[in-house]
C-alpha cells in the first residue's frame, strides 16, 4: 500500500483524493487553503500554553467534554491497557478557551471546517450510486451548523524512559467521525497499518495536509470507505527529547443526523466515548 499525495489544485483532484479515501483511508493534500504560518504559529501558542500551570485551570468537563484532559486521564485506546503518552485540549466555539488563544485557534476551526465540507462534497461526488443512496443527507449537510465538531490540540511530551511499558503516544486505533482533518505535526510518527498488518509513514512533511475517515463514514457508507487504523510511535535519539503537538480536526453531524439504520451520530458517539473510559 502507498499513500499518494494529491495536489489540491489539480483539476483531478476530487477523483484522486476519493480514490486515496476509498483505497486507503487517508488522503494527503498539497497545496489547499491552510496556511502553514497559521498552523506554526497555533503550534508555538499551544506550546506554550501546555508548558504553563495555567492549563490546569481548564480541567475538562465530564459532560460538555471541552477543556484540559492530563497525561493521567488520558484515552485509553480500544483493545489497549496502556494509557496514551499525552495531553490535549478540545476546543469547541462554545465552550472554554483561554483569551489570548481564543481569536488564533477559532479562525483556524473555521477556515478547516469550510475546507472539510467542501472534501465531503467530493466524497459524495465520486461515492458510486449504490453507495451514496444510503447517506441520509448530503455529507456536507451533516455538519451544517453542528456543534459537535471537535478541534482537539494534542501535546505528546518529550519521551523520558519512565513511561509506562509498553505505552506509545497514540496506541493503533481508529477515528469516531466523519473525516479526520489534520495539518502535518511539528515531528514525525504517524504511521497507518496496511492489509498485511504492517505499518506505512504518512507522508507528513510540514505543509501536508492529511485526512483521514472515521467510523461515522463508514458506518454511513456501508464500509465502503474504511476507517482505517493508524498510530503515532515514541520518537527514538535525539527526537525522543521533544514534544509534538499535533491539531486533529474531528468532523462530527449534528446529533440527530442519521449515520445507517442502527445509529444516530449522538448514539454513535456515546457508545464508543464509554469504550475509551472518558464518558
Amino acid at each position: 500500500m502507498s499513500l499518494p499525495v494529491v495536489d489540491y489544485t489539480a483539476k483531478d483532484a476530487p477523483q484522486q483524493f476519493v480514490k486515496s479515501l476509498k483505497e486507503t483511508g487517508f488522503g494527503v493534500l498539497i497545496n489547499h487553503p491552510i496556511k502553514q504560518s497559521l498552523v506554526e504559529s497555533i503550534y508555538h501558542n499551544w506550546q506554550t500554553f501546555f508548558n504553563s500551570t495555567d492549563k490546569q485551570n481548564f480541567t475538562f468537563d465530564t459532560e460538555k467534554q471541552d477543556g484540559y484532559f492530563a497525561p493521567d486521564i488520558s484515552e485509553i485506546a480500544k483493545g489497549h491497557t496502556q494509557k496514551d503518552i499525552k495531553e490535549y485540549f478540545h476546543v469547541y466555539p462554545w465552550g472554554r478557551i483561554p483569551d489570548e488563544l481564543k481569536a488564533e485557534i477559532l479562525n483556524y476551526y473555521q477556515l478547516a471546517s469550510n475546507l472539510a465540507s467542501e472534501l465531503l462534497d467530493w466524497v459524495e461526488e465520486y461515492s458510486p450510486t449504490d453507495v451514496a443512496k444510503n447517506y441520509s443527507q448530503a455529507l456536507s449537510g451533516m455538519i451544517k451548523d453542528t456543534p459537535n465538531t471537535l478541534l482537539r490540540v494534542l501535546h505528546y511530551p518529550p519521551i523520558t524512559g519512565n513511561e509506562e511499558v509498553g505505552a506509545i503516544r497514540a496506541a493503533a486505533h481508529e477515528d469516531i467521525n466523519l473525516l479526520t482533518i489534520l495539518p502535518a505535526a511539528n515531528e514525525p510518527g504517524l504511521q497507518v497499518q496496511c492489509q498485511d498488518d504492517s505499518w506505512l509513514d504518512v507522508p507528513s512533511d510540514f505543509g501536508n495536509l492529511i485526512i483521514n475517515v472515521g467510523d461515522m463514514l463508514q458506518e454511513a457508507s456501508g464500509g465502503y470507505f474504511p476507517s482505517t487504523t493508524h498510530r503515532v510511535i515514541n520518537p527514538s535519539c535525539k527526537a525522543s527529547t521533544k514534544s509534538r503537538i499535533s491539531l486533529p480536526l474531528f468532523l462530527h453531524p449534528r446529533s440527530e443526523v442519521k449515520l445507517s439504520e442502527n445509529h444516530t451520530q449522538a448514539s454513535y458517539l456515546l457508545e464508543r466515548l464509554r469504550e475509551l473510559g472518558v464518558k
